[in-house]
């Protein structure tokens, strides 16, 4: 079974710069907003906090979250876009028993494009 030593040596190849936060959960530097990459049970979740909703414009809020809904429908292959709290985040989640270095590079390269691809957009609704 795979665990937190195939994690790290994933982020290990792919020679980026991450440090470890605590067991099971690391954040990688260096793609825009820092990644958040954790075990939660079976599964390794991505999470990169895109922004708060308090940036968001003042009656701009509806406008955001259909562009979030568009981008989900359109342009997120390995995960989606969310609210967590006050915030707006892009998360990712890949099964732990079967991951692979080729999927596990693609959920972190999936989310940092899609971050900096839409950012620009998003942060046309910002105050």
């Amino acid at each position: 079974m795979k665990g937190a030593e195939d994690v790290e040596s994933y982020l290990v190849q792919m020679e980026t710069q991450y440090e470890v936060l605590e067991a099971n959960m690391w954040v990688v530097k260096g793609l825009g907003p820092d990644l958040v990459v954790f075990i939660a049970g079976p599964v390794v979740v991505f999470r990169m906090k895109v922004m708060d909703l308090d940036q968001v414009a003042r009656g701009k809020q509806l406008e955001l979250y259909r562009a979030l809904l568009e981008f989900n429908a359109g342009e997120m292959m390995h995960g989606s876009y969310g609210l967590e709290g006050e915030s707006v985040v892009a998360t990712a989640a890949l099964q732990l028993e079967n991951l692979d270095f080729n999927e596990f590079q693609a959920a972190i390269d999936d989310l940092g494009l899609a971050v900096s691809k839409h950012y620009p957009a998003l942060s046309k609704l910002a105050a």
